[in-house]
């Protein structure tokens, strides 16, 4: 058994983390049934994105894009669980099946246990918003410590495990962040985001999606995004060319190459374009944060370490 996950050419911590968490909550998974696919983290529930005719073992997958699959198959689909009670209503199961994103066991991983408190708050953008963004720079003016969705997946769920406090673009941060306890407000930089899957986990752990609007922080990154800068619609332009993601590889790099380093005149031009992304920000780090209830939170666990104990038993 193999688990799936979207893969990003960029890289996102939250798909990425497939690669390991299911080797421990289901040791062994890799030795047995070759032929199923273990459908895991991530909004993947769909028709186009998972492959037919392959067996397939649902585990805490959402819906969120595209079409809905047609799961009327048994020999195709055994459906365990998935994110929340949105997407069991959009594919027809029964509610008791939307238990919660499997990430939330992350926290249950060793390595990741009693880590210490840096005491600082952070700012997870969603991995589009890295391209052609300046946000290490926007944090900075806000007094956030950027980190980039983009990044080596445990290196960036340990940030999230010692932060005092999350700003979250990322959906996978603000659950990660809820499932080491730490206290997180979401925010957006679309007008258009497709709030679905957040609502469908919000769901499941009694939270509100009503996300703090961020503007977009540079020209770059309106283009890479087809949206509004400063009044100016880039909608149907073409697009920059992508790149890897991360800070390095953002307009910072485009702009500031080693041999042509930005001058202060530059630099200042931009961080005054970004103004109102700075303020934005600075104003999502003094509101007021959310946090599921502990009890809550516990018993959405159980539930899962059930559906997981089944599977040991079916499968194993």
């Amino acid at each position: 058994m193999h688990p799936f996950y979207w893969e990003s050419a960029h890289g996102n911590f939250g798909d990425d983390l497939n690669l390991w968490l299911w080797d421990f909550l289901l040791p062994g998974l890799r030795d047995v049934h070759p032929e199923t696919l273990l459908v895991g983290v991530g909004t993947v529930l769909n028709e186009a994105l998972l492959p037919p005719r392959v067996r397939k073992l649902v585990v805490g997958s959402g819906f969120g894009y595209g079409s809905a699959p047609n799961l009327a198959d048994a020999e195709e689909w055994d459906v365990r669980a998935v994110r929340g009670p949105l997407t069991a209503r959009k594919l027809g199961l029964a509610e008791r099946l939307g238990i919660v994103d499997p990430a939330v066991m992350v926290a249950e991983m060793p390595e990741f246990r009693n880590l210490p408190k840096n005491g600082g708050a952070i700012f997870v953008p969603h991995w589009e918003s890295t391209v052609g963004g300046i946000w290490p720079m926007v944090c900075r003016e806000a007094d956030l410590s950027y980190v980039d969705p983009c990044g080596e997946a445990k290196s960036v769920i340990g940030k999230i495990a010692q932060a005092e406090l999350v700003v979250a673009e990322s959906m996978h941060a603000a659950i990660l962040a809820d499932a080491f306890r730490v206290p997180w407000v979401a925010v957006t930089t679309s007008q258009s985001i497709n709030s679905f899957k957040w609502q469908d986990w919000a769901a499941s752990l009694g939270v509100r999606y009503e996300p703090r609007q961020v503007p977009i922080s540079s020209r770059a990154e309106a283009i890479t995004k087809g949206a509004r800068f400063w009044g100016i619609s880039f909608k149907g332009r073409v697009h920059a060319p992508e790149a890897p993601c991360g800070p390095g590889t953002s307009e910072t790099m485009l702009m500031e190459r080693p041999e042509e380093p930005v001058s202060a005149l530059r630099s200042a031009a931009k961080k005054l374009m970004a103004a109102p992304s700075i303020l934005a920000l600075r104003q999502a780090r003094k509101a007021e944060p959310q946090l599921s209830a502990d009890q809550v939170l516990a018993g959405k666990k159980d539930q899962f370490r059930e559906v997981l104990a089944d599977i040991h038993r079916d499968y194993f």
